[in-house]
């Protein structure tokens, strides 16, 4: 076996699965809200958008099973912790999320004239019309689909690019967000869910890896990491650049999260590949909305007992009224459940990867965590704390927690 060939395929193989239409919304909208400050807010961005995802999966190199990543805490918590996050990807959030964004990226701009509710309710009943009907037959149409738009959206992408740098869009003006541009970069990457997501295919990941022979840890660790740094390198530059570009046009009037991802194309390509692009993001948004479909009913109708199609049919309806709420109140409502899940799964990747066997650990690390988590979406005082006006009130208390619980011994 050529491994370096195979850890390039993985390395791709990572990109793709991690590279989706939320992708290319929030880090132009990024650029916009931060102006001058692109850089620092796009390093942190970054971290959330790439490190996370990538650790994510090399955690599984300890347990490789789902039932091991948070059952140190408890059964019932690990449990808990997947259906939640399996509804946060779903139909929750991300699955609504890719109806609205086909709707104000595909949709919308075609048909401008049309009242835009109206315009939305139709939308939304033929994009999860469709894909309950590919859910439920299993059509192999958005793997076919898929293969071929992720190579068209990067040409459009690398052609936004290239012309946005060569004929400059506009001056990056001052950030319009108060505090640490860092942090504010670092938890706008949580609407990727990228990193949660990393939870439930982690375990693809690596048994792909022990199907090539590839089954001791350290060297399924070197092989991650070096497919990784590949994945992470397509990812940070497509990241970068259009969070440099969206800074470039921070100086307009308040855009859209998906105006502002349009805007940039139609200026640099015209209002042709304005067009095109949404069409692509939002052609890519149904193989998304498929694949999640699918994982929601496949775990619900385990976990309840309850026939496949009727829980696909569950999601799709409650998903499809989501949507009309509109890309924007669906990313806002998003912002306090991922403040309070996302550091929960840093931790628990962090407990995993370095492999910590003492069970009050886990415990302790993850009850802090989600305490002062919890306090902070609550808004009450945690100012206290250190980090906490950076947007980090969890750390420390994490870390304490940590020492506590190696501190005290298990009982027998």
């Amino acid at each position: 076996m050529n491994k370096r060939k195979e850890m390039i395929i993985l390395g791709l193989a990572l990109f793709s699965m991690f590279f989706g239409a939320g992708n290319l919304l929030f880090p132009p909208s990024l650029g916009v809200a931060v102006g001058k400050n692109w850089l620092s807010a796009g390093f942190g961005f970054f971290l959330t958008g790439v490190g996370l995802p990538l650790m994510g999966i090399l955690a599984f190199t300890k347990g490789g099973n789902l039932d091991e990543f948070a059952n140190k805490v408890s059964k019932k918590f690990n449990t808990l912790y997947l259906t939640t996050l399996i509804l946060v990807i779903g139909p929750l959030f991300a699955i609504p999320r890719t109806g609205s964004t086909t709707f104000e990226m595909g949709i919308l701009p075609l048909f401008s004239d049309i009242n835009s509710l109206i315009l939305g309710i139709v939308s939304s009943i033929l994009f999860f019309g469709i894909t309950l009907f590919l859910v439920l037959n299993e059509s192999k149409i958005t793997d076919i689909l898929g293969k071929f738009l992720t190579p068209i959206i990067l040409i459009i992408l690398a052609l936004i690019t290239i012309f946005g740098l060569l004929n400059p869009l506009g001056i990056p003006v001052n950030s319009t967000i108060e505090g640490n541009q860092f942090s504010y970069g670092f938890i706008n990457g949580y609407q990727t869910m990228d990193a949660l997501a990393s939870i439930l295919f982690g375990v693809v990941i690596v048994k792909g890896i022990e199907s090539k022979g590839i089954t001791n840890s350290k060297e399924q660790k070197v092989f991650l990491i070096g497919s990784g740094v590949i994945a992470a390198i397509g990812l940070g530059l497509i990241y970068f650049s259009l969070i440099y570009l969206g800074s470039q046009i921070s100086g307009m009037e308040k855009l859209s999260t998906a105006q502002v991802a349009l805007t940039l194309a139609e200026m640099t390509l015209g209002k042709g590949g304005k067009l095109a692009f949404g069409l692509c993001v939002g052609a890519a948004c149904l193989t998304t909305s498929v694949g999640l479909t699918t994982l929601v009913s496949d775990w619900f109708s385990k976990l309840l007992n309850v026939s496949y199609r009727k829980v696909a049919i569950m999601t799709c309806i409650f998903s499809g009224v989501l949507a009309v709420v509109g890309l924007d109140s669906i990313i806002a409502l998003a912002i306090p459940v991922l403040i309070i899940l996302y550091p929960i799964t840093i931790v628990l990747i962090l407990l995993n990867i370095f492999d910590i066997k003492n069970e009050n650990c886990y415990k302790l690390v993850t009850l802090i965590t989600l305490v002062v988590s919890i306090a902070e979406v609550l808004k009450l005082n945690v100012s206290f704390i250190p980090l906490a006006n950076s947007g980090f009130p969890w750390i420390v208390p994490a870390i304490l927690a940590f020492g506590m619980g190696q501190i005290i011994k298990t009982k027998k």
